[in-house]
């Protein structure tokens, strides 16, 4: 064969997996699944892979994973469903199995991680105690939690494998769920102290080995930590399920009505709770160059909006956190083996922001080598913020990893900035009322108007009773001397 001339367009090549995730902008429960995925550098970029092979590590064959199959009502019991049930109560029936089989799987998974992590990390010294309670959490409590709900699932279950009633079952053991706000507030510190602890050539080759077990299912063990989160958000979502296939005169239901009710300010409860923790983690890991760089808009914040790594048009890393009220730009630093963020510049306040969305190829990149040797791609998904008040002023372009991660980010400070302003002119419109003397809110004005009248009123009152005190000595004496005179003439 003759030689091939073709060049061949080499790949671009993926830096990192944390380049993929965008900034988040959903709940912070939902948060979890995209943010804390991304493993916390403490050491330079150079650092090999965390998953290649350790001079340390032994190499062995791959081991047959071990997979769960899915499994299905109508398959599981031997029933003739074609002649006993509509085709409406068999999905009805999957909904319910599902329900009991997920709760199966996850207390599998719970007593798993437990066993196979845990116990043994504790026992070869891999971990102290208190790594273990604090990356772990309160995972024990979550077990016999769940075993109560499915034994009770299990009990109402008829011989033929159906299920008439689960409506007052749920009711019952969703405030149980509200455990659950200590073990989702403390992932994000978790998270951090794993990927921390993976430094440790003992800690990763000891999770390696368990990747590579068939026992994982390629799982690692942040995802076995994970799995009570996620099925947390799963449960409105397998009750309105189980509703929607339920008849409107069946007993379930109201009560299903009323767990769904339930579940959902169970998980919104979570979720500002799990939030302000969030808030607070980030927080005390700022690192303030100066005092003039401290604001009380972050001291008083209360959720992370969005943040992420981003890029200025000089090719920095900067991680950017998006508070309720303000910008915070920094860059990660390692203080006392804890990965911190060093402020770069003043919060910028999300009121006074300017955001512009840049075209790509509109930014020019720093130095004229960067400049004269950059490609397409290095001059796309740039947006820009700037402020200025008084003699300060910022400007930064910023670039992120794609033009959907580009797109979150604008959506989320474009919410933020509403807000803030929708929040200002509330303060504002409430500092022009007061309330009234008699207890009404009414414009200052109104307010001061009626307080002059009634004080008017009561002064009138006032000065009318001293006169008519004063009018009646007055006679009093008149009289007295009339009385007097007469006397004397008559005399």
């Amino acid at each position: 064969q003759e030689p091939s001339n073709k060049r061949v367009k080499p790949l671009s090549r993926v830096t990192s997996l944390a380049s993929l995730i965008p900034p988040v902008r959903a709940t912070p429960l939902k948060r979890f699944s995209q943010t804390l995925q991304r493993s916390i550098s403490f050491r330079s970029e150079s650092r090999p892979d965390l998953f290649s092979p350790r001079p340390w590590s032994r190499n062995v064959p791959p081991a047959n994973t071990k997979r769960r199959d899915s499994k299905l009502w109508s398959e599981t019991f031997d029933v003739c469903v074609n002649h006993m049930l509509t085709s409406k109560e068999i999905k009805r029936q999957e909904a319910i199995f599902e329900l009991s089989q997920g709760e199966e799987d996850l207390i599998e998974d719970l007593k798993l991680a437990k066993k196979a992590y845990h116990d043994p990390m504790l026992k070869l010294s891999i971990m102290t105690e208190q790594e273990l309670n604090q990356i772990f959490g309160t995972l024990d409590s979550l077990i016999p939690l769940h075993e109560d709900l499915l034994r009770c699932l299990q009990e109402v279950r008829k011989p033929d494998g159906s299920t008439e009633h689960v409506g007052h079952i749920l009711v019952g053991w969703l405030p149980c769920l509200n455990s659950y706000d200590s073990y989702c507030s403390n992932q994000v510190a978790a998270k951090a102290l794993l990927d921390h602890k993976k430094q440790d050539h003992r800690v990763q080759d000891f999770l390696q080995r368990c990747l590579e077990s068939p026992f994982s299912r390629k799982l690692d063990l942040w995802n076995f930590l994970d799995i009570p989160r996620s099925r947390l958000v799963k449960y409105p979502l397998l009750l309105r399920e189980i509703l929607r296939h339920t008849p409107n005169d069946h007993p379930d239901q109201q009560h299903l009505e009323e767990a769904i009710n339930i579940i959902q300010g169970i998980v919104a409860e979570i979720n500002i709770k799990t939030g302000e923790s969030e808030c607070q983690y980030y927080k005390e890991r700022l690192i303030y160059l100066e005092e003039g760089q401290r604001d009380s808009l972050i001291d008083n914040s209360r959720a992370v909006c969005c943040h992420g790594e981003l890029k200025n048009n000089r090719g920095v890393k900067l991680h950017v956190f998006l508070f309720e009220e303000v910008l915070v730009i920094t860059r990660a630093v390692t203080h006392n083996d804890q990965l911190c963020y060093q402020l770069y510049r003043q919060p910028i306040p999300v009121r006074e922001l300017v955001l512009e969305d840049l075209q790509d190829g509109e930014v020019r990149l720093g130095g004229s080598i960067r400049g004269a040797f950059s490609n397409n791609e290095r001059i796309k998904n740039f947006f820009r913020v700037s402020f200025k008040n008084g003699s300060q002023s910022q400007t930064h372009s910023l670039q992120a990893n794609d033009s959907f991660n580009k797109q979150q980010w604008l959506n989320c400070i474009r919410q933020a900035k509403e807000k803030a302003v929708c929040a200002g002119k509330a303060g504002e419109l409430e500092a022009h009322f007061l309330v009234s003397p008699s207890g009404r809110r009414v414009p200052q004005g109104e307010a001061a108007l009626e307080q002059m009248e009634q004080s008017d009123c009561e002064s009138d009152c006032s000065m009318d009773t001293s006169e008519l005190s004063a009018d009646c000595e007055r006679m009093e004496q008149t009289n007295c001397c009339e009385s007097e005179k007469q006397t004397e003439t008559n005399v």
